[in-house]
């Protein structure tokens, strides 16, 4: 900003004729209303140059900008919209809801988007984008302007007159601050996303895995001493590469599965995907699998060796497929989708006993938002006292129906994934467990040679099916470094959690232990580094790719 100021040799702007004054804060705007608006009125009241030529040098700007900006949308809309360039600076989810507040509120959606962090820019391309009517438009922001620039214009003069009278690059610096977080959380929105994020913070359910695990780490290391190896575990699921550390292939546990027999009326079905293939021949096998089973939509399409939901989507229509399958960045799964209850139940069994257990259960919950007839879904979600930790995730999830109004007392969920990073809530199953389901589950795994360790997520009609050990499908089979999400359960302290998982690793080091004197060779270190380092890579892919089809 410093350096800014002096190339324009602002200190000397009292020299400058009013008609250079004028236009140097006109064209200003072009580049920051708010920044031009702001050192104007720092400058004028610090009397170095006129208050009205500031003023009205900045609302003439902003003016003709807008004029600009409509008529850019107008004659280029889908073009610039769509554009790289312009996606780094709006998002989405800004431009999905400026086109629904035009087309429901029609030309007072301009009037309140200049109020709004965030939404001028996106509202007024997509105005003349939406071929708003031009005389409408601008009155509205006409008059929107006609409010605006005299209260940040006036207010930075206020504020230097006041508080900055001696020093230009501070004032303007420290009134643009003020200005920029002052807009921000004047925003309900803002404010809630923020007492968001200050709940993550408190809340260890929310914390980032590096600052989660970090404790599970060093414990692992002393596992490590204890047995003499640091990747033994490695060897707890021989039939998984690197027993499920990293990247192993869910359609090869699905194989995996499909050999056991007791298997067999718990599979859901399900086709591979080739990034490799050709984008018309992952349509036509696609298209082909739908048919040939008689599926219906919704459907999943996920990635093969994804982890903790990440990149998994429910599709609700064919060309919603067609679109995603053309975006595809990693060899995926399309697979069929199970309706109805979720829960997750983590098993293991020692190598050389005849039985394995249930070591958890977790009853998975979608969270809904109940209506109250006036508030939309996106007010709704931000209200919740819970959903507002996840708002982002919540609303990425719900973008197209964030202006539906529910009525009073209707449920309205909002998670469709049962994944506890994409926001579904997770409640201690203990219940669920059975003898009869602990024998249907021990029989698959008993079915699936070399797998002794890990996480079943399965749905059900219903959780008395589920306890009978009947009428369920198992939607994924996760290796040893799958969690027991049980430990998410409000109820839990953070030293129960860690308690759980601490059990886990330690029987997880046991198996291993004990495969590895039976010939099982675990993975080495630096296999393991590879697959943690090539998965990283693939990850970085993915999202530069979805970024260039965006």
């Amino acid at each position: 900003m410093p350096e800014i100021l002096s190339l324009l040799n602002l200190e000397n702007v009292a020299g400058l004729s009013a008609v250079a004054v004028f236009f140097l804060f006109f064209f200003a705007t072009f580049v920051s209303e708010d920044v031009a608006c702001v050192t104007a009125g720092v400058l004028a009241g610090q009397g170095r140059i006129s208050f009205a030529v500031g003023l009205t040098a900045c609302f003439a700007g902003i003016f003709v900008g807008d004029i600009l900006l409509y008529w850019t949308g107008r004659l280029f809309g889908n073009r610039v919209l769509g554009s790289k360039l312009f996606r780094r600076f709006v998002s989405d989810a800004s431009v999905s809801k400026a086109s629904n507040w035009l087309e429901r509120r029609g030309p007072a959606a301009i009037f309140l988007s200049r109020f709004v962090s965030g939404m001028r820019l996106p509202t007024y391309l997509a105005a003349g984008g939406l071929r708003t009517h031009f005389g409408w438009f601008t009155l509205y922001f006409l008059i929107a302007s006609a409010i605006w620039t005299p209260v940040i214009f006036a207010s930075a003069a206020y504020a230097s007159e006041t508080f900055f009278s001696g020093g230009l690059v501070i004032g303007i610096i420290a009134t643009v601050v003020v200005l920029k977080l002052a807009l921000h959380f004047s925003a309900w929105k803002n404010r809630r996303l923020f007492i968001g994020r200050l709940k993550r913070l408190v809340n260890w359910e929310f914390w980032p895995l590096s600052v989660f695990y970090f404790p599970v780490g060093l414990y692992i290391a002393l596992l490590a001493l204890k047995h003499r190896s640091l990747t033994v575990f490695t060897s707890a699921n021989p039939a998984i590469q690197a027993g499920g550390f990293i990247g192993e292939s869910k359609h090869e546990i699905y194989e995996g599965l499909r050999r056991s027999a007791a298997a067999s009326p718990f599979l859901l079905r399900h086709t591979m995907l080739s990034v490799d293939e050709k984008e018309g021949i992952s349509q036509q096998k696609a298209a082909q699998f739908i048919a040939e089973n008689d599926l219906q939509f919704p459907i999943i399409l996920k990635p093969n060796s994804g982890e903790r939901g990440k990149g998994v989507r429910l599709i609700r229509s064919l060309p919603e497929l067609a679109e995603r399958i053309s975006a595809l960045d990693a060899d995926s799964i399309l697979q069929e989708f199970a309706y109805g209850v979720e829960a997750s139940f983590f098993y293991f069994r020692y190598p050389n006993a005849p039985n394995g257990a249930i070591f958890s259960a977790t009853e998975k919950r979608f969270p809904k938002v109940a209506g109250d007839g006036m508030s939309d879904l996106e007010t709704l979600m931000l209200r919740d006292p819970r959903a507002v930790c996840l708002a982002q995730k919540y609303l990425e999830q719900n973008i197209e129906r964030l202006e539906y109004v529910p009525a009073e007392g209707e449920e309205v969920q909002i998670v469709d994934i049962g994944t506890h990073s994409r926001g579904a809530i997770f409640v201690d199953g203990g219940w669920l467990k059975t003898a009869k389901l602990e024998q249907t589950i021990d029989g698959i795994c008993l079915g699936f040679s070399g797998f002794y360790f890990g996480r079943f997520d399965i749905r059900a009609k219903s959780f008395d099916d589920l306890m009978n050990g009947e009428d369920f499908k198992i939607v994924e089979l996760n290796g040893v470094t799958s969690e027991s999400t049980n430990i998410y359960d409000k109820r839990f302290s953070l030293w129960d959690a860690y308690r759980i998982l601490f059990r886990q690793w330690a029987i997880a080091f046991e198996i291993g232990s004990e495969n590895r004197r039976l010939g099982i060779k675990p993975a080495g270190f630096f296999d393991l580094a590879k697959l943690v380092l090539f998965n990283r890579t693939e990850s970085v892919k993915s999202v530069a790719s979805r970024a260039s089809v965006t």
